[in-house]
């Protein structure tokens, strides 16, 4: 593996000492990224208890949109197999659900079970793109964006509009489902726009069957909820700085931290491809990172230390969103996988490194 400290190449064992060093010298440390195999997150999770450390998931914004929600009035929730195999309507929300094969996997096939078995199914579209290689009924969004739009077709839903508007039409043909569902990017839709997607939901259900099926991130944000729940009962923003695991969604943001002088010292972590935050490099950082990153020049933090990328040349258990667990994923055509460093060998090293230095929260 490859390592740079301060700009020139380093051994391993010289990075892990300088991390560790970097790391014991800082009174408010935090663990971003996280954007990694189940193993490095649990690593990641072990380290920030002995430092005192908060943690925040670069999937943040997604995960919250949707946790939010959940939080404030629950979900009703489907998986990717069950929508294809038994939706008779699909509706798809904004732009985000489009770039994937799902929808054109929805569109290729009609259900298979339950009761809308060998019906003809029907995908609409709110706010997406009018993609004609897909056959789908296409409705336009409003001035104030998918958050309104969703306000007002539960209202038309709901009764309490009427008229002969494009969105009284959509709500006829969501009721007229036997098995709906609604596909959407938390993300893109906004916490206000799972709230009330949510809520329509609810409504639709009064008198049929209706789910949502969220996109999960792209950067193991699903894996990071579920281990930070069997971790430290809570959602994965949390803080270990007095002793014991603190959820706070707010306080825990890592770029709020840096923004405002709280946060002196900061560990990258993002094994897996995930957007480089603006503020790497402003203040001492230790990045962590899948070789092949544009991380890995040196040039982006103090402290660089390169791994394996899990699914690629080392095997790891990452989020399958195809099956909509955690799995195991080989690496690709690699015979020599076993020999390459993965980034939980390199976080219970900075951690052993620090309880020798006799550094514990």
């Amino acid at each position: 593996m490859t390592a740079w400290v301060k700009g020139g190449a380093a051994d391993v064992d010289a990075a892990v000492d300088a991390a560790a060093d970097l790391l014991a010298a800082a009174r408010v440390p935090v663990l971003a990224g996280l954007s990694a195999e189940v193993s490095a997150l649990r690593a990641a999770y072990r380290l920030a208890e002995t430092l005192g450390a908060s943690l925040d998931p670069v999937s943040g914004p997604s995960l919250y949109a949707e946790l939010g929600a959940l939080s404030a009035g629950g979900a009703m929730s489907t998986t990717r197999a069950e929508t294809i195999g038994r939706a008779d309507l699909v509706l798809v929300i904004g732009n985000r659900p489009w770039d994937g094969s799902l929808i054109a996997e929805i569109a290729a096939v009609s259900p298979s079970r339950g009761r809308a078995a060998g019906a003809e199914r029907a995908l609409l579209s709110l706010g997406g793109p009018q993609n004609g290689a897909i056959r789908h009924v296409a409705y336009a969004t409003e001035a104030g964006g998918l958050a309104v739009s969703l306000g007002h077709l539960r209202a038309f839903a709901k009764g309490h509009l009427a008229g002969e508007e494009a969105y009284a039409d959509l709500a006829r043909r969501l009721f007229a489902a036997q098995y709906g569902v609604i596909v959407f990017d938390a993300e893109e839709v906004g916490e206000l726009g799972v709230e009330m997607l949510q809520g329509l939901i609810r409504d639709l259900n009064e008198s049929t069957r209706f789910f949502a099926l969220t996109l999960a991130d792209p950067f193991q944000g699903r894996a990071t909820v579920q281990l930070s729940a069997w971790t430290t009962g809570q959602a994965p923003r949390v803080g270990f700085g007095r002793h014991q695991p603190e959820h706070d969604p707010w306080r825990f943001d890592s770029a709020r931290q840096i923004a405002a002088g709280e946060a002196d010292a900061a560990l990258w972590l993002a094994s897996l491809p995930a957007p480089r935050p603006a503020w790497l490099g402003s203040l001492p950082t230790i990045a962590i990172v899948g070789e092949g990153s544009p991380e890995a020049a040196g040039e982006t933090a103090e402290i660089v230390i390169t791994v394996g990328v899990p699914g690629e040349s080392i095997g790891g258990a990452l989020w399958n969103d195809r099956r909509g667990v955690i799995a195991y994923a080989e690496p690709k055509g690699q015979p020599a996988a076993a020999e390459k460093l993965n980034a939980a060998d390199v976080l219970a090293r900075i951690r052993d490194r620090l309880i020798e230095k006799g550094v514990s929260c």
